[in-house]
């Protein structure tokens, strides 16, 4: 090789001894990343600490994260103590289950319990990287309707807590197809490696029966057009289902509207038919009356239930679960009334703003 091609060589980045190539990471076009893959530094809080605080200080969620709801409300009502042992039904990002395991000042234990294998192992690793290690914290995989079978293994606990809301992360990420805002595969599934995707639900399902999930699940209003127009489109073509399709036949649905109304109103649409999906696919509401069924056998005397609700459907089978169980006296205090997050909770972080929480405390 003469010098003229190996100053070549090593001015592209390889070197003599046959090393790749370095590869620069892809630009994003704007000065800041809106493609959820592009937030590499958000998605790196270990590695770009700052570029997350700053997010957060804005009053956003960073890209594969999520900021737990009313962490001091339900620290304050749990009264956890150390040597206790406690259940966290919903494990997600482990915000709620990192501030619980520090309230044990390493006494006592906490089960963790998720259905997304795919998040739950992060947050173990996560955790496990902050001395949260098996002797402290076990992590289930497993639904929280099943806290039966974790208390055969477990015993009673001392407390409980369930948030109910879906996670930032799976929300932010595409591939999983949580929000209508950004471009993937329909699927909405908690764990996607058991049932079948909001897309092959939607395929299958008639006219009739998507009115009424529509308006059981998340009390839409507009589910007569909306599901007609789902029909219309499944007579045309099989393909699955996306996101992005999925937004735009409720936009076409509800084009009758006056244009000054009908940007915000398929917004809500949107909303409400994710979600409405999202409880069919993952059967949520039969998982919350057998937890909400089985919850007072699985608590010690005196045990403390905190749950988290997001919209009025949860709200509702909570509330009256907690009032007939106290009328029967097998819980001795319920709360009266919903706790809200704070004024400076919502400003801080607008995924706060529907959050309910609702607590029980065994007789």
């Amino acid at each position: 090789m003469n010098e003229t091609n190996a100053g070549e060589q090593l001015r592209d980045g390889t070197a003599q001894s046959g090393q790749e190539k370095h590869q620069r990471r892809k630009r994003y076009a704007g000065t800041y990343p809106k493609s959820y893959k592009e937030k590499y530094k958000e998605l790196a809080p270990e590695k770009y600490g700052d570029t997350v605080a700053k997010v957060i200080r804005k009053g956003g969620t960073p890209a594969g994260m999520h900021i737990s709801i009313m962490v001091p409300e339900i620290l304050d009502f749990l009264q956890i103590q150390p040597g206790q042992r406690g259940l966290d039904a919903t494990l997600g990002y482990g915000g709620h289950t990192r501030k619980m395991l520090e309230c044990l000042h390493g006494e006592g234990h906490l089960y963790a319990l998720d259905v997304d294998p795919i998040e739950s192992e992060k947050t173990r690793q996560r955790l496990a990287a902050l001395g949260y290690g098996p002797e402290i914290l076990t992590v289930k995989l497993e639904n929280f309707a099943n806290i039966d079978r974790v208390a055969e293994e477990a015993g009673k606990f001392d407390f409980v807590l369930a948030d109910l809301g879906v996670s930032s992360m799976q929300i932010d990420n595409p591939d999983r197809g949580f929000t209508y805002k950004a471009e993937g595969p329909l699927d909405l599934r908690m764990n996607p490696q058991e049932g079948i995707s909001a897309s092959e639900r939607l395929l299958a399902i008639g006219k009739e029966e998507l009115q009424g999930m529509l308006i059981e699940n998340s009390d839409e209003i507009y589910a007569k057009e909306i599901a007609a127009k789902v029909l219309q489109r499944n007579r045309r073509s099989k393909a699955p289902w996306t996101t992005t399709e999925l937004y735009q036949t409720i936009g076409e649905a509800l084009s009758f509207l006056p244009g000054a109304e009908q940007k915000e109103a398929v917004k809500k649409a949107s909303q409400r038919t994710f979600q409405a999906l999202r409880i069919d696919v993952n059967h949520e509401f039969e998982a919350l009356y057998a937890f909400l069924e089985k919850l007072p056998g699985v608590l010690a005397p005196n045990g403390r239930v905190a749950i988290l609700t997001f919209h009025s459907g949860e709200d509702r089978l909570v509330k009256q679960s907690f009032r007939e169980l106290y009328r029967d006296g097998v819980y001795r205090e319920i709360a009266q009334s919903v706790v809200r997050p704070s004024r400076e909770e919502c400003m801080s972080n607008s995924r706060a703003h529907s959050t309910k929480l609702r607590w029980a405390i065994r007789a």
